[in-house]
């Protein structure tokens, strides 16, 4: 079964000077983010490898990996907008759906910017291979929290069955506010990582573009994946297995995160 690796690379924020994030050196080996991401992912077995881009990112990215990553073959997909209408692409389901042509077999779909863990990737590819059931990844909320400050994240809400629900998006969690937000330390969350069939996307893009009608006058506003799954789902069109982990998810949001990152995987605190 070919099963493709996608990354969503597109996105560059400004608090990185111009910088691509995804090319921080973290690794012990003075591994990239993105290699170090990859040479994990890799271990699972995929046919193929897809960089969703940006303006801004792709040609940082082909001058680094050019048409294949140790013997896997590479394909660009270049997300743009209308930058007379709007002051940033239309956002993760934007980034694949511009993807869809080289999307020819199933396919895992996540950050460029986390670092998940090889288990991770296995486990994924390998339930989908044995169920043939799209799946994504549960982290135990408390083990993707930061010391310190907020962050958001899509709270899962799943079935008896373990089958997804919905993904609730949840602004300014912290380790201390928990209780208020009526979360737990073993709330299970996402982290945009899924194993999903190329069947989708004629629902997805249907829905992107009422989306974009509904808010073409929006310059800012983003359609973002997991909404648009937990739309699937109550539409009973789409079914998703939530697979629970205790791993850890790390990555670089902001500069400043460089430096635990490349502690992290220097000391091996992040298991593989």
């Amino acid at each position: 079964m070919n099963i493709a690796l996608v990354y969503m690379v597109a996105g560059m924020s400004n608090r990185f000077g111009g910088n691509i994030k995804q090319f921080a050196r973290v690794g012990p080996n003075n591994e990239t983010l993105i290699e170090y991401s990859l040479n994990q992912a890799i271990k699972a077995g995929f046919s193929k490898i897809i960089f969703i881009v940006g303006k801004k990112t792709k040609q940082g990215f082909i001058e680094m990996f050019g048409e294949s990553y140790k013997g896997i073959p590479i394909e660009y997909a270049f997300q743009d907008f209308d930058e007379s209408t709007r002051d940033r692409p239309w956002g993760t389901l934007d980034a694949l759906c511009c993807a869809e042509k080289f999307l020819d077999c199933s396919f895992v779909v996540c950050n460029g910017d986390d670092i998940y863990g090889e288990r991770i990737f296995k486990n994924l590819v390998n339930y989908f291979r044995e169920k043939n059931q799209c799946a994504t990844i549960g982290y135990s909320l408390g083990e993707v929290l930061p010391e310190n400050g907020s962050v958001n994240r899509g709270i899962f809400k799943t079935d008896c069955m373990g089958n997804l629900k919905s993904i609730v998006e949840t602004f300014d969690i912290t380790k201390e506010n928990l209780e208020e937000k009526g979360l737990k330390q073993d709330s299970h969350c996402s982290m945009n990582i899924f194993v999903l069939n190329p069947e989708i996307f004629n629902s997805l893009k249907k829905s992107l573009f009422e989306f974009k009608e509904k808010h073409k006058e929006n310059r800012k506003i983003e359609c973002f994946l997991p909404e648009e799954l937990t739309n699937l789902i109550s539409q009973k069109n789409l079914k998703i297995k939530v697979l629970p982990t205790f791993e850890k998810c790390i990555g670089v949001t902001n500069p400043e995160d460089e430096f635990w990152v490349r502690e992290i995987l220097s000391s091996a605190l992040h298991k593989i």
